[in-house]
This record gives structure tokens, C-alpha cells and sequence, in this order.
């Protein structure tokens, strides 16, 4: 070893030069090696051709142990951190998470046994590499350290962190050079990796240590700690002490502080890419393993995970905490089974947990006592986790954001690892400041789109998917990921005599104001077509009530009734995109050429009511102009692709509505929210159909009731004749009661339930009322309430209609 000679004579060691060729090995996934450097060719005796693509273990040497009757077996068995790591076989079939170095003999063709030390470091990422192993011999340094100063009482590997030497920043800009050609990102990431795990250094006593690179004679700064204790035993035996360089000390707080800082610029540029929580979480987690901590586990309050606000204050004993990320570099599967992501739990008083998460400050413990271990091990019930943090460094960094805690992360070190610090403190600070605002920006975004979805399901209905004599599909598309409330609506309303009313409305502008007055619209539509009202009147009203409502509430829409036992389409449109009629016969889509009319709210403009007659099996199709509107096509070709991606053959309404959508959808994005509505005309025979008229006399209830019977008998429906015959004498005795000229009529209709609907000339709706013991009447209702499926009432233009159905149970 070189040693230099101070001016007045005196002795001192300032440096260490090892002339040592490395060689860098690159193990895949599939544990192959992938890169075989000129210097593994020299020390293992395979070359690049031998090497590449076949196992590791058949090329390196996999023992860490030395044979006892070596020459230097004094020497013993040297693994990572204080000679008590694993072989080197253990880190090629990865089983080893953390670096790991030890000392082995090979035996290679014509050159007899080699003693090699070698250096293992498990990479993480996206990349191929698992293992970057590097490897020396130690017979070449034993022949330049010969007749050296005795001090030297062993040769072994080993690693320091990046701070400690300045050999890092050498090993950071040559180990590129000779890596496998990668990207500079990639070479980077590994590089990274290995400087924050520990470059590869060389003991030679208790307090001597030289860095390895792969660029030899690299100075070896000492810390002040080992200069201090030379010094002293320099004293001890009254010799001068060693001279000191005066920038030393400030050369590595620069190194430390600069390397910290591009750390967490590091660290802000992989989180935060999406407005997701869940991907936020992992971004932060899996920044900080392994680069800064081995282990990485990070608790939202409940309520920040459930994307709800909470309330005020600092979080108690009862907060409950979840688990939702953890990273580490350990086995698979040793911490997911002990402390699984998506537990919750609350922490008591006295864990260093409670008093980061209330007093907002970063919590350092050098080292979990077996006491402190187990004191948080009693809270997890039926598992011990002693083992997993005991003897670990623990650093515990709140996540907050406008000085309120969302949540910390835990960060445990191994025990080979070196301890947290209070400059790893600050720089946890930092990093958990910066993840904080990056969470709580993803948190209310997380919140912003719950109350949004909510809003939209409130206004959008549940439609059924089969209405009497039609099946219905719909779809909603929001215009952007970022505002998913828009003002387009699709709606269904039961008519009376077996109808059904289709809406399609659209109002202009996006997001909550929109919506708002949407649910407005909606609601008015649904309360006019429950007063039959025709599709011109109902369209007339509604622009009436927009324009009370103000001058903003403009809108299109496009209102449907559809007849399935007389087979007509009755449409009215203001301003709307016109429906697809494909028809079953012909498979062929067509727009129905309707009156456009002006949109809801411009008022004096006129409505105009269109009949079309259909057949069984036919289909319509209805949608919002933001299906078919695209800046800078044709609106005639994108309607002709409507239609006829809507006469495409398909198995199912479901899948139909797909086609559709995948016809018309743009690549590069919608910029507006679309409302589809399909509906399937399957019609009602006349054979599921019974109609009767019955006269202004009480007597009539008794036919009426004989006749259902008689009815359901023929249908194959006995079953319901007494229950079906009950509820119909109660209401044909009200309309007989109540109707003034024209006869009652009672209507039976036979398809998912059985419909039950009689029909007088009074206006007036029966209520529901609560009937007393002493009472005579009104329990009817009551009764038809109890036993039907469904019931209702509705105006019509000549009177009412009172309705009833009965789930099918055949005979």
C-alpha cells in the first residue's frame, strides 16, 4: 500500500490505492447473465461468448465460506456487514433483498484456485437486470500489500454509504462506462440504487477502509471520527497527530446535503404524474425504497381513503388509520401476510405513530429496542411482528397539506443498514411535505369526482331495462376525465294504457350549472308526461317553464311515446339531433325526418307532434349531438355512420350500443358528454290483451271480477285470479263511484307482470289514507297498496287512470 511523507519527516497514511481489476456481472430475471465484462472474463476464466445467456450460479463463485485447511482460512467466512451475510448463491437465486459481500474460491482453468472477493446488489424496476454483482482478487492486493505495515490484519469486502468517501462520485460516473448499453435513464436508476445501498469498499482493519471503483487510485477521504480516533491514539503513545485537512469536514456536508437535495428533486419528479390516489400512493412509496429506506408503509385517515371530508382538530386514539401501500425490500410475501395493505386500525398513546400524527413532526428512533418492538407488536392482535422491526432504525413522517395530517409513512432500515439521522430527518421532512401536497391535491380530486358521480347517478335514472312492450339500453359518456357532470339526460316514464314515454334532452354548456338545470328540465318532463300530456303540449310547457326559470336555461330535447298495442311512435322535437329508426324487416337505419323545431327556452316558437307506425322488433335509436358533433368532420357523414353502425347486426341491445359508440367515439378524445338511449319495440299481442267496458252501476264490480277471472284462467294465470279479482273490484267500484258520463273501462295486458289499468272520465286522483276502526270507507287502496307489485295513478286528456300489476305466477 502507498504511504505518504508529511515536511518534517513524519509518517502518515492518507490514502489507499488498490489495483485490483473489477469485474461487473449483470444477472436477468431469469437469473442468465446478461453482461460479462472483459474484467469477468480475466477473473472467472469464462469469455463473453461462454458467458452470456447461460445460469449464473454455473459461472460465479457461490460458496462463502473458505475450506479450513486453506492457507488463509484465518481469514474465515466473509458475508456483508460485520461477516455475517449469506453466500453469494443465496443472492443469485433471489432470496435476498438488501447487498450482500463475502469472499469465496474459484477454481479456474490454468490459473489454479482464485480467492475473489465479490460485492451482490439487487436492483428493482422496470428494467430486465436483478443483480449486479462485482467482483476482485484479493491475491492480486495480498501481492502489493506484502510487507505493508502489519496493521492491515484483514482483507475484506464490504460496503460504506455514499457520504463517507468521495470514491462514490467516481463510481457514479464510471460504473455507466462499463455497464451493458442501456439508456441514460436506466443506467442511472442502477446506479442510483447501488449508491444509496452502499458502494463496495474494502476493511483492512477496524478502521481502515478503501473504496472500490472501477477506476483505481481513488484518495480515500477519512471522516473526522476515524481522524479523531487516530489522533488520540497518536496521543496515547506521544507521537504527533496526523495533519487534517480543513475542508474536509465541509467537502462532505456539500456531498450530503447536494446528494439529498437531488434525491427529493428525484423523488418530485416520479410522484404526483396522476390526479388517482391510489397511483399516488405507490408512486411515493416506491420512491423511497431502496434509495432511502428498505422499508416503506404509509396510513391515510379513513376518511381520506373513502374520498369523504373530516373534520377539524388533531387526530385522537379512535382515528382510524388504513394501511394502504407498503414496499419493501424483503422476501415476497414476509410483510404482506403479518401486515397486509388495506387494514384498518387506530394507534395508541404511546406509540411513536400517535406522536407523529399529532404534533405534525417527523419521529426518529436510531434503533426499535426488543422493549419498543414489542410494545408495537401489542396492538396487532394474533401476530407477532418482532421480528420484522426489532433492531431496525425507524423514521415516522407525517403526510400533511395546509398543516392538517392526511397520514405518515413508517421507514424501517435494516439492521446492517446504517441508522436514520437527523439529516435524514429533515430530508424525510421534506420528502413526506412534498408527498403530502401531492396526496391531498389527488385526495381532492378523488373527492371532487365522488360528489360529482353522485350528482350524475342522482340526475340520470335507473332505467328498467324492459317497459311494457319495448327493452331499453342506455349509455353516458362524460365529455372529459375532468368534469364528469354534464347537462345531457336520457328518461322513461310508464304512461298509461301499456305506453311508454322516451326523453333525450340535452342542455347547453357542461359541468355543475349545467347539471343543475338538467335535473330541473328532467324533472319537469317526468312530472308532464305523468299527465299524458302530448309530445307537442308537454314540449310547449317546458319552454314555458325554462324561460320562467331565466334566460340561460336553453336546451334540446326529444320526446317519444311509444304505443305497443297500436304500434305508433308519437315524436315531438325541439331542436334536437333526430332519432334512427332500423327497422326489423329490412335491417336498414334511417334518420325520421322530423319538424327540428327551436330549442326548449327560446319561447313563441311552435311544436310539431310526428306518427309513425312500427312493427314488433323494430328499433330506435336517440342520442345527443355530442355523439355525432365533431370539429372539423362532416355532420351528415357522422349521421350517416350513425345510422348505419345502428342497423349493425348484434347479439344483444348491450352490445348494440357498443357498436354504436365505437363507431362514432373520436380518437383523440370527446369534448362533450353523450346521452344514447336504445330501445327495442317489441309490440304486445292482441292476444295478451283484454279490454271491457263497464257500465255507471255498482253491479259492475262483481262482472268485473268474474271477468279477470275468467281472463287469467285463459292465460294460464289462476293463480292470481283471486288476488288480481280483489284488487280490481276495489278499483272498478271507486271509478264506478266517481265517473260522471262515459263508461268505465277495464284493461288487462299479459308481458313481464300482469297490468291491471281501469280508466273513468273524473279528474280527480284517489289518495292513500289511513281508514280508522269506525270507518266505512277508504281501504281500497290500502289493500291495493298491500298486495300489488306496483301501483299508481295518473291524469289523462279525458279523465284518470288507476293501475296495478301482479308478478307472474303461472298455474
Amino acid at each position: 500500500m502507498d504511504r505518504g511523507t508529511e515536511r518534517d519527516g513524519t509518517a502518515t497514511e492518507y490514502a489507499a490505492t488498490g489495483r485490483i481489476p473489477l469485474a461487473v456481472v449483470v444477472v436477468d430475471r431469469a437469473g442468465l447473465v446478461s453482461h460479462w465484462s472483459s474484467g469477468a472474463r480475466r477473473l472467472f476464466g469464462a469469455t463473453k461468448e461462454e458467458a452470456i445467456g447461460h445460469p449464473a450460479v454455473d459461472l460465479l463463485p457461490v460458496s462463502g465460506a473458505l475450506p479450513e485447511d486453506d492457507d488463509i482460512s484465518p481469514y474465515g467466512p466473509y458475508g456483508a456487514y460485520d461477516d455475517a451475510g449469506h453466500d453469494l448463491e443465496t443472492s443469485l437465486d433471489g432470496r435476498l433483498y438488501y447487498p450482500t459481500a463475502g469472499r469465496a474460491r474459484l477454481t479456474v482453468p490454468e490459473r489454479d484456485r482464485v480467492d475473489v472477493l465479490w460485492w451482490a446488489y439487487p436492483l428493482v424496476g422496470p428494467g430486465p437486470e436483478r443483480l449486479l454483482v462485482l467482483g476482485a482478487d484479493v491475491g492480486r492486493l495480498q501481492q502489493e500489500a506484502a510487507g505493508e505495515d502489519p496493521g492491515f490484519d484483514r482483507v475484506a469486502p464490504a460496503f460504506a454509504l455514499h457520504t463517507d468517501f468521495p470514491g462514490a462520485e467516481e463510481l457514479a460516473s464510471r460504473l455507466p462506462e462499463i455497464l451493458p448499453s442501456m439508456s441514460v435513464d436506466e443506467s442511472a436508476r442502477i446506479v442510483g440504487q447501488i449508491l444509496e445501498l452502499g458502494y463496495p469498499v474494502l476493511e483492512f482493519s477496524q478502521n481502515d477502509r478503501v473504496p472500490v471503483t472501477p477506476d483505481w487510485g481513488v484518495p480515500r477521504r477519512v471522516e473526522r471520527r476515524a481522524r479523531r480516533e487516530r489522533a488520540a491514539r497518536a496521543a496515547a503513545h506521544g507521537l504527533p497527530a496526523p495533519a487534517e485537512d480543513p475542508d474536509d469536514g465541509e467537502d462532505l456536508e456539500y456531498v450530503a446535503v447536494r446528494e439529498r437535495l437531488e434525491f427529493l428533486n428525484e423523488v418530485s419528479g416520479r410522484i404526483g404524474t396522476s390526479l388517482d390516489l391510489a397511483q399516488t400512493i405507490v408512486e411515493v412509496s416506491r420512491a423511497v425504497v431502496p434509495r432511502f429506506t428498505d422499508v416503506a408503509g404509509t396510513y391515510l385517515r379513513e376518511q381520506v381513503v373513502a374520498g369523504e371530508g373530516f373534520p377539524d382538530g388533531v387526530p385522537d386514539t379512535t382515528t382510524m388509520w388504513h394501511r394502504v401501500a407498503l414496499e419493501h425490500t424483503d422476501e415476497p410475501g414476509r410483510w404482506d401476510d403479518v401486515v397486509p395493505v388495506g387494514e384498518a386500525m387506530p394507534f395508541p398513546a404511546h406509540t411513536p405513530f400517535f406522536q407523529c400524527m399529532t404534533s405534525g413532526e417527523p419521529v426518529l428512533v436510531p434503533r426499535i429496542t426488543p422493549e419498543m418492538g414489542h410494545a408495537i407488536a401489542s396492538q396487532f392482535e394474533k401476530r407477532d411482528i418482532r421480528p420484522l422491526i426489532t433492531g431496525r432504525s425507524m423514521l415516522v413522517v407525517p403526510l400533511k397539506a395546509r398543516n392538517v395530517v392526511l397520514g405518515f409513512m413508517i421507514l424501517l432500515r435494516h439492521p446492517e443498514r446504517v441508522e436514520f439521522n437527523d439529516m435524514d430527518r429533515v430530508t424525510g421532512a421534506e420528502l413526506a411535505a412534498r408527498a403530502g401536497l401531492v396526496l391531498d391535491n389527488a385526495r381532492m380530486y378523488t373527492y371532487q369526482e365522488s360528489v360529482a358521480e353522485t350528482l350524475q347517478d342522482s340526475m340520470l335514472p335507473q332505467i328498467p331495462r324492459r317497459m311494457a312492450g319495448c327493452d331499453i339500453t342506455t349509455r353516458y359518456l362524460p365529455g372529459t376525465l375532468l368534469g364528469r357532470v354534464g347537462g345531457d339526460w336520457f328518461d322513461s316514464v310508464k304512461l298509461p294504457g301499456a305506453r311508454t314515454a322516451l326523453v333525450v334532452g340535452d342542455v347547453m354548456g357542461h359541468g355543475l350549472n349545467s347539471a343543475a338545470k338538467m335535473g330541473q328540465l328532467r324533472t319537469a318532463v317526468q312530472t308532464m308526461a305523468a299527465l299524458d300530456l302530448p309530445p307537442a303540449q308537454l314540449l310547449r310547457n317546458l319552454d314555458d317553464l325554462a324561460q320562467r326559470l331565466g334566460d340561460n336555461h336553453l336546451a334540446t330535447c326529444l320526446y317519444v311515446v311509444y304505443d305497443p298495442l297500436a304500434g305508433e311512435l308519437r315524436l315531438a322535437n325541439a331542436g334536437h339531433i333526430p332519432p334512427v329508426l332500423v327497422r326489423a324487416d329490412s335491417g336498414h337505419g334511417e334518420l325520421l325526418d322530423l319538424p327540428t323545431g327551436a330549442p326548449i327556452g327560446v319561447g313563441g316558437v311552435p311544436f310539431e307532434e310526428v306518427r309513425v307506425r312500427v312493427e314488433p322488433g323494430d328499433r330506435i335509436v336517440m342520442c345527443t349531438d355530442g355523439l355525432v358533433e365533431l370539429r372539423g368532420e362532416d355532420i351528415g357523414v357522422r349521421l350517416a355512420v350513425l345510422c348505419e353502425s345502428a342497423a349493425h347486426p348484434a347479439a344483444s341491445m348491450d352490445e348494440a350500443c357498443d357498436t354504436i359508440i365505437r363507431a362514432l367515439n373520436p380518437r383523440e378524445g370527446r369534448k362533450d358528454d353523450v346521452a344514447l338511449l336504445m330501445a327495442r319495440l317489441n309490440g304486445i299481442a292482441p292476444v295478451d290483451v283484454a279490454v271491457h267496458r263497464l257500465e255507471l252501476d255498482p253491479a259492475e264490480a262483481g262482472r268485473a271480477r268474474a271477468l279477470v277471472r275468467d281472463q287469467l284462467r285463459a292465460w294460464g294465470l289462476s293463480r292470481l285470479a283471486d288476488t288480481a279479482g280483489l284488487l280490481v273490484t276495489e278499483l272498478v267500484t271507486n271509478a264506478v263511484r266517481h265517473s260522471r258520463d262515459r263508461p268505465v273501462e277495464l284493461r288487462l295486458v299479459r308481458g313481464e307482470t300482469l297490468l291491471c289499468e281501469v280508466d273513468d272520465d273524473s279528474h280527480e286522483l284517489p289518495t292513500l289514507l289511513d281508514a280508522g276502526p269506525d270507518d266505512t270507507a277508504g281501504r281500497g287502496l290500502r289493500v291495493v297498496s298491500t298486495l300489488a307489485r306496483a301501483w299508481g295513478t295518473s291524469r289523462t286528456g279525458t279523465g284518470k287512470t288507476v293501475w296495478f300489476e301482479l308478478t307472474l305466477t303461472p298455474r
